[in-house]
């Protein structure tokens, strides 16, 4: 049946991998928007976001955030040593008084104003220039009015006077110092007025010092750290625009290593996935193209006459097989692309895997012989009860068993075997599938049921499928709340174990 075909190259002969159309549009399709949108795409946030404004950037805030620090820091700094200056300021002041009282007392002898040596009208005279005001205390009476009599009293009880008084109805400085007979010499000095003024007005440059740096301070430290977030930003918007070869450099501290980490690992995720995007394209592209070109290649021999009219049915058979196994390739496609949504059809009942072993085993017999490969069933010989969706798995076991078939040499057994997942029957059932192939290495088995992955590694190696039936299965499998691994096979292939539940409870948690 195959001469008809053959005799037509143009028809049946692949095409090269870069000339058609199909081949290339997936890679042309993946790799586009990386050459041909990333002008867009850098003109496309600024477009379609509100304008930034210099308060709403982490620089601006930063900044802002370390002016308040900076100003509070100097408005409690100047609370706490502005009364502290003040009060340096009057005990300063106070102890310059009574130096000056403990030498006044020292000159001035006490007697009457009119018997005062000169020593002490000069010195009485010097103190006035200072603003200092001098009362003689003699019999219990100052020589002028306006000391306190409290002070009077104290220094003609012999007893000195260190402090701060009201004289005259202001607050004043007074220093006495007592001498023997009840006499004795007091020196009064009014407080100066505004003493807070005064070390404000000593402060102020310090304090305006400080706040220009915590400024600078704050500006500095918002640029170090806005700029690898700017560097992240950048490499995102390159990752957005199709660039996979962007890196964001690691450096400290730690949460921008994290973020850097994670951009980084996300560039290198995006770049094999589409890598495997693109295998993938190419190989579902010559899975479709080789049913194609033996249904047109059939269809143009029929056109022209080439085909006997003996023949014409055995060519319809073969058309008929190949459009079947277009059919089924692109069922599977669409069954993966639909297989995480909420409305995917899954009609779970309770099922008997033994009877639908027997079922897959009259099928599959039959293929396996044609090709001579023998085929083997092994069944516990009672029923092994399941909740699932027998089509579904059917459509699982199906798919594993051709893979199989693919990919094992004449004479090499295939195997497919059910039991009882434990030792009652609410434990679920195991469905296997084995087969004495080359087999899996255990790097295989680790990506096993990725879509395209085995496709990428064997192809051209070994016969291999277009890379969704495994994906197909495992999704499959998963959304029935089952659990499939793979492993390596007694008959030194492959081994495919499916796990379902027997518990309609288990099966919904677990989808």
């Amino acid at each position: 049946m195959a001469d008809p075909g053959a005799t037509r190259p143009p028809a049946t002969a692949p095409p090269p991998p870069d000339a058609p159309p199909a081949t290339t549009a997936g890679p042309a399709a993946t790799a586009g928007p990386a050459t041909t949108a990333r002008p867009a795409t850098a003109a496309g946030p600024a477009a379609g976001r509100p304008r930034r404004r210099f308060t709403h950037t982490l620089t601006a805030r930063a900044v802002l955030v370390t002016c308040a620090v900076a100003l509070v820091s100097v408005l409690v700094t100047a609370l706490v040593a502005v009364p502290l200056a003040v009060r340096g300021v009057e005990r300063r002041d106070q102890a310059a008084l009574a130096a000056q009282a403990r030498l006044a007392a020292d000159v001035l002898r006490v007697r009457p104003s009119r018997q005062r040596d000169a020593a002490g009208d000069r010195l009485i005279r010097q103190l006035h220039e200072q603003q200092i005001e001098v009362y003689v205390v003699q019999g219990g009476l100052a020589d002028h009015p306006g000391l306190p009599r409290q002070v009077v009293n104290r220094i003609s009880a012999g007893r000195d006077v260190s402090g701060r008084r009201l004289v005259n109805g202001q607050r004043t400085l007074v220093e006495g110092r007592a001498l023997p007979g009840g006499e004795g010499v007091v020196l009064t000095r009014a407080t100066p007025q505004g003493p807070w003024r005064q070390v404000l007005r000593t402060l102020w440059l310090p304090l305006l010092a400080g706040l220009t740096a915590g400024v600078v301070a704050g500006l500095l430290l918002a640029r170090r750290l806005a700029r690898p977030i700017r560097h992240a930003a950048t490499a995102a918007a390159r990752l957005r625009a199709g660039d996979r070869a962007v890196r964001v450099p690691v450096e400290p501290p730690d949460e921008v290593a994290d973020l850097a980490y994670a951009l980084n690992g996300l560039a290198a995720a995006l770049a094999t996935s589409e890598g495997r995007q693109r295998e993938f394209l190419l190989s579902v592209s010559h899975e479709l193209r080789t049913p194609l070109t033996a249904i047109r290649g059939w269809a143009e021999a029929l056109a022209d006459g080439v085909i006997d009219a003996d023949q014409t049915r055995a060519t319809g058979r073969t058309m008929l097989t190949e459009a079947r196994h277009l059919d089924r390739l692109v069922a599977d496609l669409l069954a993966l692309a639909r297989l995480e949504a909420v409305d995917f059809p899954l009609e779970p009942v309770p099922v008997d895997l033994a009877r639908l072993a027997a079922d897959a085993e009259r099928t599959w017999s039959e293929r396996c012989a044609a090709l001579g490969v023998p085929f083997r069933l092994e069944t516990p010989g009672t029923a092994v009860p399941a909740y699932t969706d027998p089509g579904r798995i059917r459509q699982v076991v199906d798919g594993l068993l051709e893979n199989a078939l693919r990919v094992v040499p004449p004479g090499a057994p295939v195997v497919l075997a059910v039991r009882s997942a434990g030792a009652g029957p609410a434990t679920g059932g195991l469905v296997e599938v084995r087969d004495g192939g080359p087999g899996l290495t255990d790097d295989d088995l680790a990506v096993a049921f990725e879509r395209g992955a085995l496709h990428q590694r064997y192809q051209g190696v070994r016969k291999v499928g277009s890379g969704v039936g495994l994906a197909l299965a495992a999704g499959l499998v998963r959304r029935l709340g089952g659990q499939i691994v793979a492993g390596h096979a007694a008959e030194g292939g492959a081994a495919f174990t499916v796990r379902l539940p027997a518990d309609p409870y288990l099966t919904r948690t677990r989808a």
